[in-house]
């Protein structure tokens, strides 16, 4: 198979196109005026507004013109990650794809289904002539994977739909009908740095090739955590021997489980082989701890230059905060039918030292909205102990299920009409712009699907090639079937 057989064409066409316009979150500026160019150029009603978000309003297909309009919507950013070895620049370069089995993948960095293929698909409808469907707006928000700044920023009016489709859910044949909301944390401590004592030894450790993931989707299945791993060892010496902190650096994204990191150190020099010895015991019981989801991890030890080192006092606070703080999944859902839903969660997203500063990001998610108030007081409370700065933004808000929704039992009807099966319907431990939508459109009557994808948020991101035209398929039969 090559990327001329794949089906349906005309979305990945589209797909293919995208891919060659850099999209990192808050740098959108090419994707927006290449969304603007085309539907200006296919002469359609475009609009963009003050966020930075493009709506293009399609009229329905002759004999349709009755039908209630739908919104079709997806985000136009992608999450930027790569590989250490990968030369790579998210703001010039294009994504190089290439097919392995049924599955579309990125040589090296994040692929950009998430969510450049919702966007294909709209295009690909925008773009058509021989599709039945009643008068349509596709929305493309800017900015969803570190903020949610675009839906955030929309301003009520913008859309003018009751029935709203989001076409940024990975799993084929689930329909989402509620999401959690979420908040970050970041927590900074301040330091002027000093030399360390006469005669100590300073050591580096790393890990690498840790699979990662979704902070949302992927939190509850075990993948390790490579800023809380290189706490626990810090920790440990800390207890053990006393160490002198010099540099603690890992993770990059807020909505992403941090697959790698950095750790500078001193100990004293009668204590350096000791402390290799119990390198080499702790990095043995986490591969075994890990044994099911990580096969790829790397960890090294090696001397290091002496630099300046933080404090006694606040490295070691910063390190017991590190130690302490929650991550993962911290409740399950209530209910009997969404007994396997994560509730509430946290990610401790990332940290990094600088000249007299270290920043710490969690990401705290749930789906009830009481809780997540009580995760993020949790977290902040550790970080107000340990004698950081803490800072908490807004977040955003949960999606709650429409039990009367009239496009939840469509898009059902019409896939069990497709496939002869009943699809999922469920909840999604993660953000989705429907949360921010539902405040300003109460009345919106919305859902949530997309073809699969796996690994997302990190290099491993994949598309699988055949539920793309399953998902166009069943998108097509809704828009053929929306009432009047």
């Amino acid at each position: 198979m090559n990327m001329k057989e794949l089906k349906p064409a005309r979305v990945f066409e589209q797909f293919a196109r995208i891919n060659q316009i850099p999209r990192p979150s808050k740098h959108e500026e090419k994707m927006i005026d290449y969304l603007r160019n085309f539907g200006l150029e296919h002469g359609l009603e475009t609009l963009v507004d003050e966020t930075g978000n493009v709506l293009i309003r399609k009229p329905a297909t002759p004999g349709y013109e009755k039908k209630q309009t739908v919104i079709l919507q997806s985000h136009m950013d992608m999450v930027c990650e790569k590989l250490v070895d990968v030369d790579f620049d998210f703001e010039k370069d294009a994504i190089q794809t290439y097919i392995d089995g049924e599955w579309l993948c990125a040589k090296g960095t994040t692929l950009g289904a998430d969510d450049g293929i919702g966007c294909a698909i709209e295009l690909a409808l925008l773009d058509a002539d021989d599709i039945e469907h009643g008068p349509l707006e596709c929305v493309f928000t800017r900015d969803e994977e570190t903020g949610l700044t675009g839906a955030e920023g929309m301003k009520p009016g913008f859309m003018t739909g009751n029935l709203l489709i989001n076409l940024d859910s990975e799993d084929e044949g689930q329909i989402f009908v509620s999401c959690a909301g979420g908040r970050n944390t970041t927590a900074t401590f301040r330091f002027e740095r000093e030399e360390a004592p006469a005669g100590w030894f300073f050591l580096r450790a790393s890990m690498q090739g840790a699979v990662g993931g979704h902070s949302g989707d992927d939190i509850n299945k075990k993948r390790i955590n490579a800023v809380k791993t290189l706490s626990r060892f810090l920790y440990l010496v800390q207890e053990k021997y006393g160490l002198r902190l010099a540099a603690f650096n890992g993770g990059k994204l807020h909505n992403a489980i941090p697959r790698d990191g950095v750790i500078v150190f001193a100990v004293k020099s009668a204590d350096k082989e000791q402390v290799r010895a119990d390198w080499n015991i702790f990095t043995a019981n986490v591969e075994d701890e890990y044994h099911v989801t990580e096969h790829n991890l790397q960890f090294a030890m090696e001397s290091a230059e002496p630099a300046k080192v933080l404090p006694e006092a606040t490295s070691t606070r910063l390190i017991q905060a590190m130690q302490a703080v929650d991550n993962g999944v911290f409740a399950m859902c209530q209910e009997e039918e969404l007994a396997w839903l994560v509730e509430t969660s946290n990610n401790v997203a990332s940290i990094e030292t600088g000249e007299n500063s270290a920043k710490v990001v969690c990401s705290e998610r749930s789906n009830v909205m009481s809780a997540l108030d009580n995760q993020a007081a949790t977290v902040k409370a550790v970080f107000q102990l340990a004698g950081a700065e803490v800072v908490q933004g807004d977040g955003y808000p949960a999606w709650k299920m429409r039990p009367d929704s009239q496009l939840t039992k469509l898009a059902v009807e019409t896939y069990k009409k497709l496939f002869g099966k009943d699809p999922i319907v469920l909840g999604i431990h993660a953000g989705l712009e429907c949360g921010l939508f539902s405040e300003k459109y109460p009345h919106l009557d919305m859902v949530s699907f997309g073809p699969t994808l796996r690994g997302v948020h990190s290099p491993d991101e994949r598309l699988l090639i055949p539920t793309v035209e399953m998902v166009w398929n069943h998108l097509l039969e809704i828009l053929k079937n929306t009432p009047e």
